[in-house]
């Protein structure tokens, strides 16, 4: 049997599970696996944990089971022994997901899988239980003849950020060991393009107080002098800015960088980021220049009073969340000292302004001259006829800086089924089915071409 029959039968065999990929996938759906005890309660996290544990006990993994980690969630762990002189893959996810946000702006319950014009709809379809199913699909058309090792985790509040799976690498290396690590919580720069995701921006988080006076006061007997927080606060965000272009300007800061990998054309993008006619992008450089290669930042919120029940008072103090995405060869620690020392100059009248550390995340670049990304690119060339793609990211996934440091001669690679329409994070998050299926076709793909490259330990 030829390569090309061989890679046929697997896409039959692969396009055969789809319905079962889609009922997996709704099933997954369905369990509110929000990492954040505020808003829902923790047992969903855990009962999603045991469908996956149990899920791919079924595909063939050996000792799946649930590890506590350090901030409390559940990874799921398992693995499955490579044949002699076969490499070693491990395959990434998470089960957990970002809250609905606003139930009112999603289209259809956000807890439940719905197809609509050619989409599977809900919280987690793409980011990232769409990934799960991915695998779950690429093990199940191996089957037996699976050609490598296989290490397997799912992490448990990757959405929260709260470290608790990077502590646990750092204390139990040997369980993660590989050759190559396919991190799945990104995907292609559109559907049917085959990408690698080659660079991360890292993560700075803050939250702003000002405080001007002792407690509130009457705005008629003394608004004018006395000095108004809310708008102190919003005096000194406006400077991290560019007031004619709106680009990220931030003191101590190299804010003119450039990407050289693949573009982001600009109306795609206003299209795919929803951004409304008539209202300008903001930066300066390609649109690929200000997503992967310059720092960017973002008010993520305000506390203030409210409009509806706002009193005629001068408010005494106000808070703001603010992030700060940083791209590779910045390092977080000197960001969140540039942003520091910029919001604290640029506070006006005095007042008191204190800025308190969120969460920061280190960016990340990928080496792509291994046997792994050339195994990728074969597979990728055989599923979708083009050549392997390469873009950044604007999210951060802190693990990939902790896996890099711990394993320096495994091959990183960052993929999956999140193109841009997926709105991830968003209200009416969805996933296009034939990503799916044609990502699962490349992961097994890949499995198939990587057994037989030099290994790297």
């Amino acid at each position: 049997m030829t390569d090309t029959d061989t890679d046929t039968d697997l896409a039959a065999r692969i396009a055969a599970l789809m319905p079962r990929a889609k009922d997996d996938l709704a099933e997954l759906v369905a369990i509110p696996s929000v990492a954040d005890p505020r808003q829902y309660p923790p047992e969903e996290c855990r009962r999603a944990a045991q469908w996956v544990a149990d899920a791919f006990t079924a595909a063939g993994l050996h000792d799946v089971h649930l590890a506590r980690t350090y901030d409390g969630s559940d990874a799921v762990l398992g693995h499955r022994p490579p044949p002699p002189g076969a490499p070693t893959v491990l395959l990434y996810c998470h089960y957990d997901v970002q809250p609905p946000l606003d139930d009112a702006a999603w289209t259809t319950e956000p807890f439940a899988l719905t197809e609509r014009d050619g989409r599977w709809y809900g919280r987690g379809t793409a980011d990232c239980k769409g990934n799960i199913v991915m695998h779950l699909t690429a093990l199940r058309a191996l089957g037996d003849d699976l050609p490598v090792g296989i290490r397997f985790v799912a992490e448990g509040s990757e959405e929260q950020g709260t470290g608790g799976l990077e502590q646990y690498v750092a204390q139990h290396p040997e369980q993660f060991t590989a050759d190559a690590l396919l991190v799945c919580d990104t995907g292609n720069a559109a559907v049917g393009l085959g990408t690698a995701t080659t660079t991360l921006r890292g993560l700075v988080n803050v939250v702003v107080t000002v405080r001007t006076l002792r407690g509130e006061i009457h705005s008629g007997m003394f608004g004018g002098p006395a000095p108004d927080a809310l708008a102190a606060l919003v005096q000194a965000l406006s400077t991290l800015r560019d007031p004619d272009t709106g680009a990220t300007r931030i003191r101590g800061l190299d804010c003119e960088g450039t990407w050289d990998g693949v573009g982001y054309d600009e109306q795609q993008f206003r299209a795919d980021a929803g951004v409304l006619d008539g209202v300008q992008l903001t930066g300066t450089g390609t649109v690929a220049d200000r997503l992967w290669a310059r720092p960017a930042v973002t008010v993520l919120g305000i506390d203030c009073p409210p409009v509806v029940g706002s009193a005629a008072a001068v408010p005494p103090t106000a808070r703001a969340r603010v992030s700060l995405r940083i791209p590779p060869g910045t390092d977080p620690h000197h960001a969140l000292d540039a942003l520091t020392r910029h919001l604290t100059d640029a506070t006006p009248w005095g007042a008191r302004l204190t800025v308190d550390p969120e969460s920061t995340g280190a960016p990340f670049r990928a080496a792509t001259d291994g046997p792994a990304y050339q195994a990728l690119d074969t597979a990728v060339r055989d599923v979708y006829g083009k050549p392997l793609a390469y873009l950044g990211q604007g999210g951060s996934i802190p693990l990939c800086n902790v896996l890099a440091d711990t394993y320096p001669d495994a091959e990183i690679i960052l993929m999956g089924v999140e193109e841009p329409r997926c709105l991830i994070h968003a209200p009416d998050e969805s996933v296009d089915p034939t990503e799916i299926q044609n990502m699962a076709h490349v992961e097994a793909r890949f499995l198939q071409t990587y057994a037989s490259r030099p290994r790297t330990r």
